[in-house]
């Protein structure tokens, strides 16, 4: 197996070397973005050039977005890759944010492409720091478990990673459907100016949803299907 390896933090985010630490015993390509876009979701370049600047023979920062990077990596830089990764996000993707997320969005072009793929984010609760040598421990699990899973085409999975502390249990890994509540909508306005002022750990959610497992401390792993 192949892996090409791309995230919408940028190339140089600690969440994609943890990835590829994570896939240390299997070949990988990085095909990422040459700068954080965060939040771009399936944007795409409309037909104007894309630079690819080499970093190393087998890492490509682009000029482009998350999709952009799917795009050029299983195309050129990288036809014979076998699954597209994306992540590790700093930050949750879960119900609603997939239709936003940049990360979730590469492996949703992968998925127009007929490769299969893997959205890992990691969420962040009161802006405490990663501790991304955990997270690459728990992504080594949780992909091993997926690749073993059927696939079918037209599907990713989209994985979400809790935020735990010291002397917290081991999260399991919990198969559940996406929210399907709206993030947070509250707002002020000041000066004529709209702000958004809801917390991201205060968001309503389905029971059982991935938000409801990764809040609780498991890993969400859900199955995303565009047809």
């Amino acid at each position: 197996m192949t892996f090409v390896l791309t995230n919408d933090d940028g190339i140089d985010a600690p969440g994609i070397q943890a990835l590829r630490n994570a896939l240390a015993n299997y070949p990988t390509w990085v095909v990422a973005p040459d700068q954080h876009l965060s939040g771009c979701s399936h944007q795409m370049n409309r037909g104007g050039p894309i630079a690819i600047d080499p970093r190393s023979d087998r890492a490509f920062a682009i000029g482009g977005t998350p999709a952009d990077c799917t795009r050029v990596a299983l195309s050129h830089l990288c036809p014979q890759a076998t699954w597209v990764l994306s992540g590790i996000n700093a930050g949750g993707n879960m119900g609603a944010d997939i239709h936003v997320s940049g990360t979730v969005a590469a492996v949703r072009e992968a998925a127009l492409l007929r490769v299969p793929g893997i959205a890992v984010s990691h969420y962040i609760q009161n802006r405490r720091p990663v501790d991304w040598e955990l997270a690459t421990r728990l992504t080594t699990g949780v992909i091993d478990l997926l690749m073993a899973e059927g696939l079918p085409p037209g599907c990713f999975w989209n994985v979400n990673l809790p935020h735990l502390q010291p002397g917290d249990a081991e999260p399991e890994v919990v198969f559940c459907p996406p929210c399907t509540q709206p993030l947070p909508t509250e707002f002020k306005v000041d000066q004529g100016q709209f702000y958004y002022t809801g917390k991201y750990g205060d968001r309503r959610h389905d029971p059982d949803s991935d938000v409801a497992v990764c809040f609780g401390g498991n890993i969400a792993v859900t199955k995303v299907c565009l047809w």
